[in-house]
């Protein structure tokens, strides 16, 4: 089913090669795709950057170039492919979010399979600050390690977006967050997150924190999207049978170490993808509707740090990098 006027050319960000946020440029004349088989055509509206974006920019995750970096955005459908099930109901002006590739750009086509309908009592905006670091979290705190009432979990950079997902969901869930940001003014966002201790990075801080909370047992799991640089203290100060969740390298990857190493605590380190906790139908269907749910019924508020425009993408990469941001970073086409 295809909308009618549609453009032939759009903007984006496309890159050539890997490299600094010099090579990302801004472009005027990219051709508008044409959704294949199992695809929607999407107008974005609201754009997600993730620190995973980075990533992809640097080369720490080898991809094809060139290409059109972003994983999410929220829009409303332009047209739709034939082969598209019409028990999926959607329709030309739908307000949707998806998780797809090149979604730094006007329009792009998702596979229908990983795009959903936003409820009428969540903004577009919200809807995209929240899918892939919110079903993140949830994935995470079901899967990685299902963590229950009364847990005490460290959750490190907790002022990031993944990181305040994390506090808001272990809030709900009963558990008790031990929340590390990296300075005095993302202090306050951890604690608004739900986070029931927060502290601020420093020599020693957190091992002692973690001692004094748990009486000496140790977390039952900490979600370290940090890497390299915390990884050592993760396997520290989780517990006996305790799960560290290295889901992210915003300092650099884990290095490799002997897992013999976890024998001494009966210890399980495991490292996650979120693509390969939704790749069915079914779990798309279940974290997709329990996380509106979440929301709705806990009146999560999702955290915003800025929405740029679509030609200042430089400026949002390096405010990520710099660890300038608190929350979810989004663009305008």
């Amino acid at each position: 089913m295809a909308s009618t006027h549609l453009p032939k050319t759009m903007k984006g960000i496309l890159i050539e090669k890997t490299g600094g946020t010099e090579v990302l440029q801004y472009k005027t004349d990219l051709p508008v795709p044409t959704p294949k088989e199992g695809e929607v055509l999407v107008k974005n509206d609201y754009i997600g950057i993730n620190y995973i974006d980075t990533y992809f920019r640097t080369g720490l995750y080898p991809s094809p170039k060139p290409e059109i970096l972003g994983r999410e955005a929220s829009g409303t459908i332009a047209s739709i492919h034939p082969s598209v099930p019409s028990s999926s109901s959607f329709a030309p002006h739908d307000r949707v979010v998806y998780l797809a590739s090149s979604s730094y750009a006007e329009y792009t086509a998702a596979p229908a399979s990983k795009t959903v309908k936003i409820p009428p009592s969540i903004s577009s905006p919200d809807a995209c600050a929240a899918l892939l670091q919110g079903l993140t979290a949830l994935t995470l705190t079901e899967e990685s390690h299902a963590v229950q009432r009364g847990n005490w979990v460290l959750v490190l950079a907790a002022s990031g977006g993944v990181g305040g997902w994390l506090c808001r969901i272990l809030r709900a869930k009963g558990a008790h967050a031990i929340a590390a940001v990296g300075s005095e003014d993302k202090v306050a966002v951890a604690r608004e997150s739900g986070a029931e201790v927060v502290l601020v990075e420093g020599e020693g801080v957190v091992e002692g924190k973690v001692r004094e909370c748990t009486g000496g047992k140790g977390v039952v799991a900490v979600f370290d999207g940090v890497g390299k640089a915390t990884f050592e203290r993760s396997l520290e100060v989780v517990g006996r049978k305790g799960t560290v969740v290295s889901f992210g390298s915003a300092s650099g990857a884990v290095p490799p170490f002997a897992i013999a190493r976890l024998a001494a605590k009966n210890a399980k380190v495991v490292r996650p993808n979120l693509f390969n906790y939704i790749t069915t139908a079914e779990e798309w269907e279940y974290y997709t509707t329990k996380l509106w749910k979440l929301m709705e019924e806990n009146h999560m508020k999702v955290k915003i740090h800025e929405i740029y425009p679509l030609k200042d993408v430089a400026r949002a990469h390096n405010d990520l990098e710099g660890r300038k941001t608190m929350g979810k970073l989004l663009m305008t086409p």
